[in-house]
């Protein structure tokens, strides 16, 4: 393989970023493991992790490994193209080792004190904002990510205004300030139930089905144009088309959530009918992905990151938006509300969208940040077979929830007497719950084999890097 050299120095903050993602998230797989355990062994790890806790751990990371994944992108992409350097790398890095001992201590926490305990000790009383789902950090913690998220938007947005502006670093602004200024609803904390939950979902809904979507269409957009080397101004267009109908579905959209919450009965109407729009921006998305790779000017050699850039388009389209689908229509939505389908919905949304998303990128930039344009063929196949490993075991855990969700509505939530008590169901859905490990089980391996090809050389047909050319971040 080539050697390759950045184009400019401050982006290898990015691989701090993407070294710090890769562990949380291989934490939040072995977390969501034990969860998927404890389902089945109900007092597994107990005292020591109970379920509630294990829960919010899993969630938790999931969160704050995206976040650092997405700065690691934006730190590398955008002085790429702004055509200039980071504004300041030294707070890019000094950020960086803020975000995660704020996250490591905030995770310790959860896992060492009672979580009453915590929320007590950390100003809960003066400003209650703990114990809502995904909501759950300490009042430090949310101001720390507060300071964090203004400081990263600060140095990125300088980079912007003195270099170049392009459509995609113009889209990928709007979704990071955007995510941080929806960010704030964690803080507001009304009685009124009804207002409660319609804040929660400004920050839940608005996160992963509005900005995050912004967010997502720049890096898919910077990866395309990198490994197939269509002409901006093409991906442009499709990127535009695709934001627009993202933003006007998805804001649109956070109706679905209102439809039993006590708001007025046109949320069902509205809800429903553009919930039922959300799968096309993903649909187009795919077209996209599948469209520049066919007009592609190039044979790019890192091959593993067009497998994984493709990849995000297909699974995000079959996650956020068909496994959204099937239970987004208000009538459909009164029975499957928080079941085992709710679950297989999130799961492949979060993997087909977020997660394949950031691995794209980091794929694409690792090898250039470690000195060659890409990676080994031997290594990129070890790449590509954890991208199937990881999909496949994905697809088992999805069908899995699926099977569960469907039995668990016909059993406890169609009957008008004689329903089956939650418990009860759940013992019948024990077999989907087996099916849901091996799942859990198989992406593991496949997130461990793509960690393992980090370190796989080149094969006995292929030309090694000379000595000392690896470039350190």
């Amino acid at each position: 393989m080539k050697p390759a050299t950045l184009k400019f120095k401050s982006q290898s903050v990015a691989r701090l970023y993407f070294t710090g993602a890769l562990a949380l998230f291989v934490g939040q797989i072995v977390f969501g493991v034990l969860l998927g355990l404890q389902y089945l062994i109900g007092d597994l790890a107990f005292p020591f992790v109970p379920f509630n806790i294990a829960r919010m751990v899993h969630t938790n990371l999931l969160i704050v490994w995206l976040l650092m994944g997405f700065m690691g992108s934006a730190y590398y992409l955008v002085p790429e193209e702004a055509e200039t350097e980071l504004w300041s790398p030294k707070l890019a890095v000094a950020l960086f080792w803020i975000f995660l001992a704020a996250g490591a201590a905030t995770i310790l926490g959860y896992l060492l004190v009672p979580y009453a305990t915590l929320a007590s000790a950390t100003g809960n009383d003066l400003l209650a904002t703990m114990g809502r789902e995904f909501l759950e950090q300490p009042l430090p913690t949310k101001l720390g990510i507060v300071v964090v998220a203004l400081a990263f938007l600060f140095n990125i947005s300088m980079t912007v205004l003195k270099g170049r502006k392009t459509a995609i670093t113009l889209v990928l602004l709007m979704g990071l300030w955007g995510l941080a200024l929806m960010f704030l609803f964690s803080f507001v904390n009304p009685s009124n139930l009804v207002r409660d939950k319609m804040y929660w979902w400004f920050v839940v809904h608005l996160w992963v089905e509005g900005t995050w979507e912004l967010i997502l269409g720049g890096l898919l957009a910077f990866v395309l144009i990198k490994t197939t080397g269509v002409d901006r101004e093409v991906i442009d267009k499709w990127l535009y088309l695709i934001i627009t109908m993202a933003l006007v579905t998805g804001i649109l959209g956070t109706g679905h959530h209102f439809f039993f919450i006590g708001l007025p009965g046109y949320w069902q109407w509205v809800g429903s009918v553009f919930s039922a729009l959300e799968p096309v921006p993903f649909f187009m998305m795919t077209l996209f992905a599948f469209n520049m790779v066919q007009r592609r000017k190039r044979e790019h050699p890192n091959q593993a990151a067009v497998l994984w850039a493709v990849g995000c388009a297909v699974m995000g389209f079959l996650g956020a938006g068909l496994w959204g689908f099937i239970h987004t229509l208000s009538p459909v939505n009164y029975y499957t509300h928080g079941t085992q389908v709710t679950a297989a919905h999130g799961h492949l949304a979060f993997y087909g969208a977020y997660v394949l998303v950031v691995i794209a990128m980091i794929s694409y930039a690792m090898p250039i940040l470690r000195g060659r344009e890409a990676n080994s063929r031997r290594a990129q196949g070890f790449e590509m077979w954890s991208f199937w490993i990881m999909t496949i075991g994905m697809g088992v855990m999805v069908l899995a929830l699926t099977g569960a969700g469907i039995l668990q509505v016909w059993l406890q939530r169609m009957p008008s007497e004689g329903a089956m008590s939650f418990m009860a169901t759940q013992d019948q859905l024990r077999f989907f719950y087996w099916v849901r490990i091996a799942g859990g089980v198989m992406f593991l391996a496949g997130l461990l084999t793509y960690l393992a090809s980090f370190f796989i050389g080149a094969g006995a047909d292929e030309d090694e890097l000379p000595a000392g050319s690896l470039q350190a971040a």
